[in-house]
């Protein structure tokens, strides 16, 4: 029988979304050919002249050919003539007739009895072929004729037969991209194609041989599968692809039609290979009384469908080039191939072991999400996590995890700043404080870890490389093709399709083979930013296989990935799904339902996450939603989301909708997911879901999470070490986030509206004066300490800047993340230390000014000092200290804070060093202290009615803050308090070329109508 090979038609007219069983109709009874008598009579013929023929023959020309009597020396020593050449051959044809008869026998047998393979006959081999063919040609009108097929698709196998109880086992569906490791796909593919050829030279696969099987309807939880039916009808689950792709596309009786694996439903027929063998089996179907009326039409109607509509000529399994395993129906989730790389990539880019160098920035050699940095813990520390998640240094599944950690530690970042920018836009006279609260504890070492782990770097060129590849091919007017996964290996991106998409824009090159699109370093950092929507927000990182790092494109998946596992690894994966696409940066908009858990996971990210309680309620969303989409995508005209989001509609983003639900839904539930999971991956929807048993009907992929941290998919042919959150560890980096959010309430704000205490105050007496003082708002200088010679000076001048913007303590992989972005060993760290703890001495009481704290944090004595420690010191002790009762002390010292602002921070730092500066928000902390300072100024001396002074110190403080909205308010009252109409017109047309096409800010346009009434008419005039 011919095998079709027809691609899926998903989304057709004739493929309906969700198609509901019916009753089905009766058909007419198929009916023999004349052909088929033929054959039959032909077979009884030849089998007539071979088992009775053959031996009357021999016994009447030849005789019998073995000696009357006992064999004797004597036979040795007479001349061998003709007869005795003869008598031997004939022995030889005898023996032959025996192994034929048998094979004989032993077809017939099997066919009889309808029940197993056919039994072996040793050293047959193509008699038994033989014998095979001619019985099931002389059966062929027979009730038992399609007993006989299996062994034609087995030709030189030995299969036995793993029959299983009859009832439907449980659901262990590999779905629409399964697919098993190479060497077994190679071995299948190479059976098929020997299958295919013995088929092609039997010649007799005729409709009448094939088996039938009908879909069993679910008992509990169990629900009939491809693979199921092929691991009890076949001896190997893995061969349901020969089902599916006998099958593919051909009208059900209750007229839909199969087009995914995963997807099948009761009552169905399916075709079988023809080894497939079991008592569940239906054989000829019109002579088989055991089967009812109504299901022999159905079957015999559907055998119909085969060849003739057809017309013949596939091959089993579907095309192949080359000898390949590709099947054009499965997603090969496949390990791309390494390319060879330079020495620095193979060793992970580590920096320069002596100490003296450094990496030219995070992964400047890398690939775009480089491996963790090789700073191994101290050995002191130890590495044997904790039952918590922890090690006895920091939580290994951040610092594992670069693409988590970078999303995670932008997102906390973006939160500090925007809590900074509210804190002092809603404080009353514009004074709080600019400092957030310091972690400790297991959050101090959770925000360690994203230090260590995060590649920021790696995420940015990840998002510019999807965003270029998108624009690229808009230019050309080319769709994005359907992506599988994204593999990060040995410095290149890998993106795996779902089919060859033809060659890839420039210069982004084809991979292993035509399914793979590949991005090498270089390329990928030559891209810009572009206008594009980003093309696969979907893609999530699962975990790490051979050095590679693997994201799946849970958009892409057209149903439901179920995970299956004890409930608090799957926690641990959920989590670590989630936080990942809340924050990750190559990603617009998007909504990530919470099923069932992760309601303390919504701080991450309050505008992508969202909760729901159970699946009813996912349900009745989902529902709504798929018909809103695929009525939109009606409108708009495209097939899919990808269309929407290049070309002229990329604007509407399409941004995708992921659902998580964590708990395993019910048998009922998980067939309603599936229903609507079924057009899926068209219209921007993933699902993943957890599960107990690992029974989830309708599930296209499964993956199961074991105690050891392992994400295993054998029918993806995946083994990862799992990107996991642990609990509490998930508990930690939470924290971080409410202890950053704007409205959650800090504890640090006085009543009063008055700054908040920095984390280190410094004596700002005449007594107070430091021993080593740095200056790092503006030029970096040191005083009082001599400048280190060589080529380490640099290095060691970058490790106090960071050891003195955090005065808590530094633990010592995170100091070595920041100078080494690329990974350096524990030696050369631990040499820089004490080299930075020599330059810097000891106190008078010899204590060293570098020191470790209890939890092995580096922390500086308080002899050493930055002129952004005095500044923030200066600030309190005005406002809240001796300054708040003094008039006179409050003046000096708000001035003496104004005096030290020099510029921005580390104003000459070199090119390539300091990157660990875009973690910090010291950046958006100095411009709000240096505004709060002038503001306080200003307002100490409008006190006074000394409007010049004030509007200098404004103006001073705007040089450090030009864009705060306070400075020009209160700019704006100073210069009106001058009686100076025209220089308040002045100012006021300064401000508004300033503000651009943005404009004025509301406040500020109500205050100038409030102080200059007539100010837009004098900004009319002047236009």
């Amino acid at each position: 029988m011919a095998r079709r090979n027809t691609r899926s038609s998903n989304g057709s007219p004739d493929s309906p979304a969700a198609p509901r069983n019916r009753t089905p109709q009766p058909l007419p009874t198929r009916r023999r050919s004349a052909g088929d008598f033929v054959k039959a009579f032909l077979a009884f013929v030849a089998l007539a002249v071979l088992l009775v023929g053959v031996p009357g023959a021999l016994a009447y020309f030849v005789g019998w050919p073995l000696p009357d009597g006992a064999p004797s020396l004597d036979w040795l020593q007479q001349e061998v003539t003709v007869g005795t050449f003869v008598k031997v051959l004939t022995v030889v044809v005898w023996l032959a007739w025996a192994q034929f008869t048998a094979c004989v026998l032993v077809e017939v047998k099997a066919a009889l009895s309808g029940v197993g393979m056919p039994g072996r006959v040793p050293g047959a081999g193509p008699s038994q072929v033989l014998a095979r063919q001619l019985v099931a040609a002389l059966l062929l009108i027979g009730a038992t004729a399609a007993g006989f097929a299996p062994g034609l698709s087995q030709f030189g196998q030995s299969p036995e037969g793993n029959q299983q109880p009859p009832a439907a086992a449980t659901q262990r569906t590999p779905g629409l991209f399964a697919q098993e490791q190479r060497g077994a796909a190679a071995a299948a593919d190479a059976v098929a194609d020997q299958a295919a050829r013995a088929a092609d030279r039997a010649g007799t696969a005729k409709d009448g041989d094939t088996k039938f099987y009908r879909i069993q309807p679910p008992e509990g939880r169990h629900h009939d599968s491809l693979w199921e039916i092929a691991e009890r009808h076949l001896g190997d689950g893995r061969r349901y692809k020969e089902i599916y792709q006998l099958n593919k596309d051909r009208e059900q009786p209750d007229g839909s039609r199969l087009s995914e694996a995963s997807l099948i439903r009761p009552g169905w027929i399916m075709e079988m290979p023809a080894d497939a063998h079991g008592g569940e089996l239906v054989e000829m179907p019109d002579e088989a009384p055991e089967v009812p009326e109504e299901v022999r039409e159905q079957i015999s109607d559907y055998a119909k469908t085969g060849d003739e509509r057809q017309g013949g000529g596939a091959q089993q399994g579907g095309d192949r080039k080359g000898g390949g395993s590709v099947d054009r129906d499965t997603a090969h989730i496949t390990i791309p191939e390494q390319r060879p790389g330079s020495g620095e990539e193979r060793d992970g880019g580590r920096g320069d072991d002596r100490g003296d160098g450094r990496g030219d920035g995070r992964g400047s050699g890398e690939p775009a999400t480089p491996a963790t940095p090789a700073t191994p813990a101290a050995p002191e520390q130890g590495t044997e996590a904790a039952s918590d998640g922890f090690s006895f240094g920091l939580p290994e599944a951040l610092v594992g995890a670069p693409l988590l950690a970078a999303g995670l530690l932008g997102a906390l970042g973006r939160r500090r700043r925007h809590a900074l920018w509210q804190s002092a836009m809603g404080a009353v006279g514009g004074r709080r404080g600019m400092e957030p609260p310091t972690p400790t504890g297991t959050a101090a070492d959770a925000q360690d870890a994203l230090l260590v782990g995060a590649d920021p770097e790696g995420v940015r060129l990840l998002d510019r490389a999807l965003r270029g590849l998108a624009a690229a091919l808009t230019a050309e007017s080319r769709a994005l093709p359907t992506v599988y996964a994204a593999w990060l290996s040995n410095g290149d991106l890998h993106l795996q399709l779902a089919q060859p998409a033809g060659r890839p824009p420039a210069p982004w090159q084809v991979g292993q083979d035509q399914t793979f699109w590949m991005l090498t370093r270089a390329d990928a950092e030559a891209y810009e930013d572009v206008d594009a929507a980003a093309p696969y927000p979907g893609l999530v990182c699962l975990g790490t296989m051979d050095d590679s790092r693997l994201l799946l494109n849970l958009e892409a998946v057209p149903g439901i990935v179920s995970l299956s596992g004890a409930a608090a690894d799957r926690a641990a994966v959920f989590a670590s799904v989630a936080a990942e696409l809340a924050t990750n940066g190559w990603s617009d908009r998007m909504t990530i339902t919470l099923v069932g858990f992760g309601r303390d996971l919504t701080p991450l990210a309050p505008n992508r996450l969202r909760h729901l309680e159970d699946v009813e309620a996912l349900i009745e969303t989902m529902g709504a939603e798929t018909r809103q989409r695929r009525g939109a995508l009606g409108a708009a005209g495209h097939d899919s989301v990808l269309t929407g989001r290049t070309g002229p509609a990329r604007h509407t983003r399409w941004a995708p909708h992921l659902v998580l639900l964590a708990a395993g839904p019910t048998a009922d539930e998980a067939v309603r997911l599936a229903e609507l999971a079924a057009d899926a991956s068209r219209l921007g929807i993933g699902c993943l879901v957890g599960t107990d048993s690992g029974e989830l009907p309708g599930a296209a992929w499964e993956m199961e999470i074991t105690g050891d941290g392992r994400l295993l998919a054998p029918l993806l042919g995946l083994e990862l070490a799992a990107q996991q959150l642990p609990d509490a560890l998930q508990q930690a980096v939470v924290e971080l986030f409410t202890a950053a959010d704007p409205d959650g309430g800090d504890g640090d704000d006085d009543s009063t509206g008055g700054a908040a205490v920095p984390p280190f105050l410094v004596d700002v007496s005449e007594q107070g004066r430091p021993a080593v003082y740095a200056r790092l708002v503006g030029t970096y200088e040191i005083i009082g300490l001599e400048t280190p010679d060589g080529e380490r000076s640099p290095l060691m001048h970058e490790a106090l800047a960071l050891l003195l913007l955090h005065r808590e303590g530094v633990h010592p992989r995170v100091l070595a993340s920041a100078l080494w972005p690329r990974g350096v060993t524990e030696d050369v760290r631990d040499a820089l230390v004490d080299r930075v703890r020599a330059w810097l001495g000891s106190d008078q009481d010899g204590t060293p000014r570098l020191r470790a704290d209890a939890s092995g944090r580096l922390t500086l004595a308080p002899s050493v000092v930055s002129d952004l420690d005095v500044l923030r010191s200066l600030y309190h002790e005005a406002t809240q200290g001796r300054g708040a009762a003094n008039r006179a002390v409050r003046g000096r010292m708000l001035t003496d804070a104004l005096v030290l602002v020099r510029g921005p921070l580390l104003a000459d730092r070199p090119q390539g060093r300091y990157g660990w500066l875009t973690h910090e928000i010291v950046d958006a902390q100095l411009p709000l202290l240096v505004a709060d300072i002038g503001l306080a100024l200003s307002e100490f001396h409008l006190e006074k009615g000394r409007a010049e002074q004030a509007i200098e110190a404004l103006t001073s403080a705007r040089a450090s803050a030009p864009a705060d909205e306070r400075l020009w308010n209160e700019l704006l009252r100073a210069t009106h308090a001058t009686d100076d109409p025209a220089r308040l017109r002045a100012l006021a047309a300064d401000l508004v070329a300033r503000s651009g096409a943005r404009g004025l800010p509301p406040r500020t346009e109500a205050l100038l109508d409030e102080l200059l009434p007539a100010w837009r008419d004098g900004l009319t005039a002047v236009g």
